[in-house]
């Protein structure tokens, strides 16, 4: 899969010669509304035997207006999302830069600057997406600013069988930050994973007979909710069956700051400054505080018999089609 960064204004000596069918959407955790609209362009390119293009961003635009309090955690860093973009198949990312420049644009000259430009002669997207201003930069209008140099095609709403409730991004990360990674992995369609660096820590768990590892994790990654968590990590090529803690560890304090710790089965290594990955699989209780070590102690056998279960058999997800 080909990458291309493209900087407003464009650089026409960038763009590969030839039609393509275009993709288009910010398409943050490449969910399955996501991914229902990258199929429907796939097919289209397969029949009129074009390479699909996927036109997207490398930020959140709501990034650079400071819509989000605290900063913006991704459901998918840049990476991510080009990883799941090549598992399916798509042949070319045009990954633009959003800033204020770009944004200044109509809608109509950004289908003539991007859009033809790309020498789309099919745009593909979501029915509720946008490309300028939300009232009149719409699906319905984009067929008039095409002014018949390309075909639109408007992919509907994706909602799960008998439901009206739409797979969102929004959703989804609302159902990761309180903890429910079963929900946000159905609408992904895919089990959700976040990177991280394996740190020094306190070593307080390798006393208590349940070794972790210490995950500092990026700034711009979307963590699940307080709670423990049945999870693999991805250290190398090796995956390795654990569960995770987020959270503060009240038992040994009261101002204790968030930390992301994984107890790993069956594993004895030394694994400071690794880059792992985590794959998160279920919930299994919040954080409580305990009286003493030897009731966490407890708690933690308990937690990891469960854990073991799960990770050996994790739940079903529908459609599974990346990962």
């Amino acid at each position: 899969m080909q990458v291309i960064k493209i900087h407003h204004p464009i650089n026409k000596q960038l763009i590969p010669d030839g039609p393509v069918v275009l993709a288009m959407g910010f398409f943050d955790g490449v969910h399955r509304g996501h991914q229902a609209v990258i199929r429907r362009a796939r097919q289209i390119a397969d029949q009129r035997k074009l390479p699909l293009a996927v036109l997207t961003y490398g930020h959140a635009p709501g990034v650079v207006y400071r819509q989000y309090p605290g900063g913006f955690k991704y459901l998918s860093t840049t990476d991510r999302k080009l990883a799941l973009l090549k598992q399916l198949s798509v042949d070319l990312v045009y990954l633009v830069s959003f800033t204020s420049s770009f944004a200044n644009q109509t809608p109509q000259e950004f289908v003539d600057h991007y859009l033809v430009a790309f020498h789309s002669q099919v745009v593909v997207a979501g029915f509720d997406h946008t490309y300028g201003p939300a009232k009149i930069a719409t699906m319905t209008n984009l067929p008039a600013y095409a002014r018949g140099r390309f075909t639109v095609v408007t992919v509907p709403k994706f909602t799960d069988p008998g439901t009206t409730k739409k797979v969102g991004s929004r959703a989804i990360r609302k159902a990761i930050d309180r903890g429910d990674v079963q929900t946000a992995n159905q609408e992904l369609g895919y089990y959700y994973q976040t990177t991280g660096l394996v740190v020094h820590g306190l070593a307080r768990g390798r006393t208590l007979g349940f070794p972790t590892i210490n995950v500092e994790t990026p700034s711009r990654e979307r963590i699940p909710g307080i709670g423990v968590y049945a999870v693999d990590v991805k250290i190398g090529d090796q995956w390795y069956g654990g569960m995770a803690s987020v959270g503060h560890n009240i038992t040994f304090g009261d101002h204790n700051q968030l930390t992301v710790e994984i107890y790993l089965f069956d594993f004895d290594q030394m694994v400071y400054g690794e880059e792992i990955t985590v794959r998160w699989y279920q919930y299994l209780r919040g954080e409580q505080k305990f009286v003493d070590a030897t009731s966490l102690v407890a708690q933690m056998k308990h937690d990891e018999q469960v854990a073991r279960q799960v990770v050996q058999a994790p739940p079903a997800i529908t459609s599974q089609i990346i990962h």
